[in-house]
């Protein structure tokens, strides 16, 4: 039996798939992970813990299908790009990774932004001066955390710290070392300027590495660990985004994925770079292909919160999930939540405004308002923030021809028929996906030769009934989408007022 395992560290779960090629499912598997927010803006989460759930998962995984360990013949990894992991020279942590939604370093930013020109380096890097660079974050612990700072010896992301513990390899992944603005477009290699922005050398970021690039093989103590066979081999994996779009179905030119996750990805398929700092810009899967994006802070994850602290209410509707509940009530409410508009930036906000100062808000209530509202409000204020992205594309000339959606929040009717009017397009959502970890699984496949097929993960995925735009909701969702818009503009003089009283 031909076996291989994709990993996925996300923000919200740890997840694990077994498949045999070229086209079975055996066993899916997933652990909880815990995201914290110690202030206001930040986002910090425990790499032990992810590997703690990589431990769990793959023996589980073995047990579900009735796989011998020596039958995996190998291991992709995919992950949050790019959350910031520090090793010292033991290989030690040095903290908690600090998450890529995580906005501490607005000061950072905006120092950055006086040392380059923007225009420059967002054409040379492929990505603007905003919250997610790693430059900006190293910054932070630089001036806040000096004694971090100074024992640092190895930065890179979640999937390489899973590679590293699995290994023994210190090594980044391609996307990680795109996105954390460390890579000269024009030469496809770390640049000793961009790292130095950071404070660091180029000698404490890993050696790069291209997706299927086999960086290790099991070390003797991970495959006790995990139940793995010692000497399989793990390819450098992928981007959580990437992979889960790629195994969707993101192919070629128009192809556009809504990942519906902890956060909200937004991802095209594009034959060239065309950088723009309103979004990111990574590596697609295919060589040659590019996959511009944009990443909305936080959208499942701000669901979780609300349902967890204000969702109590909906505990009335026995045999149905909180969520379920609240999707219910919304049901109830009419499009554009009766006047309730909501800027869904509890964590600050990543794409396409980069601002990390940016706060979360619920305008426009009164007493006759219900939980049912401010519920149907976030999922429109999310869905406004896909449609901003979507003129973006448009703007930059990649415009997309089919709407595409995956991951936990596609399982809410309600809220793809929210996207569907917002956008006023059909939504497609994804049946059978199970995310990132296919796409880190397929492309273990493929770096060990065990397939040749780059579309091949797609026959793992099917695609449910679209869901088509009621043309009744265009003139509401075309009125609140201004307001939305307005809305931010309004209240960013506030926001960064305000902000700077966050920053320790």
């Amino acid at each position: 039996m031909t076996c291989v395992i994709g990993l996925d560290i996300g923000t919200t779960s740890t997840i694990g798939i077994l498949i045999r090629v070229p086209s079975e499912r055996l066993a899916l598997a997933s652990r909880p992970v815990t995201l914290t927010h110690r202030y206001a803006g930040w986002a910090e989460e425990d790499p032990q813990q992810w590997w703690a759930n990589v431990c769990e998962i793959v023996p589980q995984l073995l047990a579900q299908a009735g796989v011998k360990a020596n039958e995996v013949k190998a291991v992709g990894v995919s992950g949050m790009v790019p959350a910031v992991v520090l090793l010292g020279a033991e290989g030690q942590l040095l903290r908690p990774s600090i998450q890529q939604s995580d906005g501490r370093c607005a000061q950072q930013v905006h120092e950055l932004q006086e040392t380059f020109d923007e225009v420059a380096f967002t054409k040379r890097t492929g990505n603007g001066i905003n919250q997610q660079l790693v430059a900006a974050k190293l910054r932070w612990l630089q001036r806040h955390e000096p004694q971090v700072f100074s024992h640092i010896h190895t930065v890179f992301g979640s999937y390489d710290y899973i590679n590293y513990v699995l290994t023994g390899a210190r090594r980044v992944e391609q996307n990680w070392a795109l996105e954390a603005g460390f890579v000269d477009l024009a030469t496809g290699c770390i640049a000793d300027d961009l790292v130095a922005a950071g404070g660091i050398t180029t000698a404490q970021v890993a050696p790069f590495a291209f997706s299927r690039e086999v960086v290790g093989e099991v070390t003797p103590q991970a495959a006790q660990a995990t139940g793995l066979a010692a000497g399989t081999p793990v390819v450098a994996g992928l981007a959580d985004h990437v992979g889960s779009a790629w195994a969707a179905g993101v192919q070629g030119p128009g192809d556009m994925l809504v990942k519906l996750g902890g956060a909200c990805d937004i991802l095209l398929a594009s034959q060239s770079a065309r950088p723009d700092p309103r979004v990111f810009l990574d590596y697609h899967p295919v060589q040659g292909l590019f996959m511009p994006n944009g990443c909305m802070a936080c959208s499942g994850s701000l669901l979780n919160w609300f349902a967890a602290q204000l969702g109590a209410a909906a505990d009335d509707r026995p045999g149905a999930t909180r969520h379920q509940k609240l999707d219910h009530w919304a049901t109830q409410i009419p499009a554009g939540s009766d006047g309730v508009r909501n800027l869904p930036y509890f964590l600050g906000e990543k794409t396409p405004i980069h601002d990390p100062l940016a706060r979360g808000t619920f305008t426009g209530l009164g007493l006759h308002h219900t939980p049912g509202h401010l519920w149907r409000a976030l999922l429109e204020g999310i869905a406004f923030g896909v449609r901003h992205h979507v003129e973006v594309f448009d703007e930059i000339g990649m415009p997309a021809s089919r709407v595409l959606t995956s991951d936990g929040g596609s399982a809410s009717a309600v809220w793809l028929q929210v996207i569907a009017d917002v956008l006023d397009r059909p939504v497609q959502p994804l049946s059978g996906h199970p995310g990132s970890c296919l796409g880190a699984a397929w492309m273990a496949a493929l770096g060990t030769s065990l397939s040749d097929d780059a579309q091949g993960a797609q026959s793992f995925v099917s695609l449910a009934r679209p869901v088509e735009p009621r043309a009744a909701n265009r003139a509401v969702y075309d009125s609140a989408y201004a307001e939305y818009r307005n809305l931010y503009d309004s209240l960013k003089p506030l926001f960064h007022t305000m902000g700077g009283r966050l920053d320790r």
